[in-house]
This record gives C-alpha cells, sequence and structure tokens, in this order.
C-alpha cells in the first residue's frame, strides 16, 4: 500500500538561487544553525580532506558534487590539474566566475554519472573526491558511480567522500522525532540517504573499493552524526 509523502524534498540549485550571488557558505548549505560557518569548522574539512585524498603535486583531482567551487578552490595549489563537475548549472556558474583556472583548474556543469561514464580521459585522474554530496546519490547511482570510477579510471588511487549521514546516529540527530523508512532512505531530502557504515561498506566493497571510516574531531558541528570514509583498491 503506498503512502502519501509528507516530508520535503531539496533541491541544491534552488536552495543557492535563493542566497546572495556573493554568499558562496549559504549556496552550498555550510552553515550552522542557519549562519555561515566559522573559519574554524572550514579549516577542520579542509584538513579531513587533505588527510583523505594525500594529494601530490602531479595528481590529477576530479570532484562530483563540487557546488560553487569553494572548498575545491583550496586545493588547487596541491594538485597538477582539477577538474569539478555538478548538476547545477548555477553553481557551476559561480565556480566558473569566481574560482576556475584555467586551463588545469575547470569546472563542468555534469551530474555524477555522465561524468564518470563520458570522461573523455579517465586514466589521467588519481584522486577523486565528494564532499557533502554522495548522500544525495541512491544505491544503485552510487554502485555504479564507484564500480566505473574503479574500471575506466584504472590509475584512481583515493577517493575520499565526507560528511556522510550516519544510520546508526539518527537518534543523536533528530531529537523530537524519528523519519520514517522511505524519508531516511531518500536521497531526494535536505540530508540525503541516511546509511550505516556496514550498509556504504556494502557498496563499496561490491564496486572493488575497500573502505577505512573517519570522524571529525568532537568539536565539529556534525561529528555526532556524520562519518567520512577514504576509499582505495581491494587488494
Amino acid at each position: 500500500m503506498s503512502t502519501t509523502q509528507i516530508y520535503t524534498k531539496f533541491s541544491y540549485d534552488a536552495h543557492a538561487r535563493t542566497c546572495a550571488p556573493n554568499d558562496f557558505l549559504r549556496q552550498i548549505r555550510r552553515t550552522v544553525n542557519d549562519e555561515p560557518m566559522s573559519e574554524a569548522q572550514l579549516n577542520m574539512i579542509m584538513k579531513a580532506i587533505r588527510n583523505g585524498l594525500q594529494l601530490q603535486p602531479d595528481d590529477a583531482l576530479i570532484e562530483l558534487a563540487c557546488g560553487n567551487g569553494l572548498l575545491s578552490v583550496q586545493l588547487f595549489d596541491a594538485c597538477r590539474s582539477y577538474l569539478g563537475t555538478d548538476i547545477s548549472d548555477y553553481l557551476i556558474s559561480i565556480a566558473k566566475k569566481h574560482f576556475e583556472r584555467l586551463p588545469n583548474h575547470r569546472f563542468e556543469v555534469q551530474g555524477g554519472i555522465e561524468c564518470v561514464n563520458r570522461e573523455a580521459h579517465p586514466e589521467r585522474f588519481t584522486r577523486a573526491l565528494c564532499y557533502a554530496g554522495f548522500q544525495y546519490f541512491g544505491d544503485q547511482d552510487i554502485l555504479h558511480i564507484l564500480t566505473t570510477l574503479y574500471k575506466r579510471f584504472t590509475r584512481l588511487e583515493r577517493i575520499f567522500l565526507g560528511n556522510l549521514p550516519d544510520r546508526a546516529r539518527i537518534a543523536d540527530f533528530f531529537t523530537h522525532r524519528i523519519p520514517g523508512e522511505d524519508e531516511l532512505s531518500d536521497p531526494g531530502t535536505a540530508l540525503g540517504a541516511w546509511r550505516t557504515r556496514e550498509t556504504f561498506a556494502q557498496l563499496v566493497n561490491a564496486a572493488g573499493w575497500q573502505a577505512v571510516f573517519s570522524v571529525m574531531p568532537p568539536e565539529f558541528y556534525g561529528a555526532h552524526y556524520r562519518y567520512d570514509v577514504t576509499l582505495t583498491r581491494q587488494g
């Protein structure tokens, strides 16, 4: 029996268009209690990303769901080349205007599956990133993306996926009500799909990767209900 959907869907593109053109943090919802994150919070994010990717000067980095490029640009000096992709043409327009550094560090409008399927030179990439974006993909899309990255992107060594909501910690976030199964599993909500580490590891392993999970320092705003994961090739 079908039930009526009572929870709200969410669109990053629509949300970003409600923000001021230079309000970069709110555009990508890097906020705490609806206020832009502090520099200390942002520094913790960038430290986690750098630790996960372990970028080397000759690396080529590909990023899925890059948003407006505010975080991405901070990695440009650490890698030889960069391609950031996002399905939102509005966010990519901001990234191109403010953060793109042609010819080696650029942004394109592409969805995650489109990106991994159509990349003309996948063998050039050695690192991949998706921060606070992978929860907006369904299970089958995640399996497809990770399997394609494994098979087509033959020189890809490390993938860092950050800020994923932990299904085992829902009671630490939802203090007044626990959402139903449909809402928790829906990648189209404001928080995306909640997955346990075990569930996520199964998807990762099926695509050929092995996962190492980590959490942010306790002073990070989302440390009590989110995790990060670094992927490397099995074997």
